[in-house]
């Protein structure tokens, strides 16, 4: 059995926004993740803010798995068909079962889930967790944090009821990553790099979570960053959205 500090299930933006901050906090976070996020099925994202003429949803996409990975995020090609407790003593931590991946199903271990999966909430069954039904479609009710019910699950997202955009979904999911942060450490201070000097010129520690840097390695993360992101829009091939399940049409 695999043990993680965070498994977040769902690779789409709320799940890839929270796992970059759990990661970046050095929780060893898993993202497992069934087929594509709803994003690749839009055309072009237009109300993104900092895209001042849009960005294509899929290379969007792309980006954000990266930007995840790099925070030390693992991922999973799998998809997850229970969540129950684990057999702790002090009742914490979860058993997450999953079907395909590289060893055609395994069990993972997490103390804390994060769920941002939405369209197929049957994994949760296991879980005294009481779901809000709307048509066809289950709701996970989570207080103004994301916390459930149940101490260590949280949910992000769509599923948590919360607006079908993508700059929510990475709002909430970015929020509910820092609560897992703050849950896990509560010394933790904010996700913060910045100039040398910002806190320690004025006789402060650096608070953990932050990170002083010189001027110098402040260029060069900037370089960095600015040449990754011409990478992308250089090698970028244009790709077609991906049809929704249900539509039949000739997209052609």
């Amino acid at each position: 059995m695999t043990d993680y500090d965070v498994l977040i299930i769902g690779g789409g933006v709320a799940g890839l926004s929270a796992a970059t901050f759990t990661a970046r906090a050095d929780l060893d976070t898993l993202v497992v993740n069934d087929g594509v996020s709803i994003l690749y099925r839009n055309a072009i994202l237009e109300n993104f803010p900092g895209f001042p003429a849009g960005i294509d949803s899929r290379l969007f996409s792309l980006m954000l798995q990266e930007q995840a990975e790099r925070a030390g995020c693992e991922r999973l090609d799998a998809k997850v068909t229970d969540v129950d407790h684990a057999n702790h003593a002090d009742g914490s931590g979860f058993t997450v079962e999953t079907k395909g991946g590289e060893d055609d199903g395994e069990t993972i271990s997490a103390e804390r889930v994060v769920i941002t999966s939405w369209s197929d909430a049957s994994y949760l069954d296991g879980l005294d967790l009481e779901l809000e039904g709307s048509g066809s479609k289950q709701y996970v009710p989570v207080d103004d944090d994301g916390r459930t019910d149940i101490d260590g699950l949280y949910a992000a997202g769509r599923i948590a009821k919360q607006y079908h955009q993508a700059i929510v979904s990475a709002g909430h999911g970015s929020q509910v990553g820092i609560t897992v942060v703050h849950d896990a450490d509560p010394d933790f201070y904010h996700d913060w790099v910045v100039p040398e000097g910002y806190f320690t010129n004025r006789d402060r520690d650096v608070p953990e979570g932050c990170e002083e840097i010189s001027e110098d390695e402040r260029q060069r993360r900037a370089r960095k960053a600015h040449d990754r992101l011409r990478d992308y829009l250089e090698e970028w091939e244009d790709e077609r959205p991906v049809p929704h399940p249900s539509f039949v049409e000739n997209m052609n």
